[in-house]
């Protein structure tokens, strides 16, 4: 499973990193309010990123993502 890529800060907050998060093997949910997703990134190292759930919910466009993938399943 793909992923698109994700935008991560570095500390000194000037540079701004590119990251791929591929074949997705692990999806959690907690009671915490975090959600993670596992899996590696685009040079095969594994690779995890943490969301806020709340935030992650409020920002994702869950219909816009299923057309999206309609899309290019029907492109294949």
């Amino acid at each position: 499973m793909k992923i698109a890529i994700l935008f991560i800060l570095t500390k000194n907050y000037n540079t701004m990193q590119n990251k791929r998060l591929n074949d997705i093997n692990t999806f959690m949910s907690t009671d915490t309010n975090e959600t993670i997703l596992q899996g590696t990134d685009e040079f095969g190292e594994d690779f995890s990123i943490t969301f806020d759930t709340i935030e992650l919910l409020d920002w994702l466009d869950i219909e816009h993502m299923k057309n999206k993938a309609k899309t290019y399943i029907t492109n294949l």
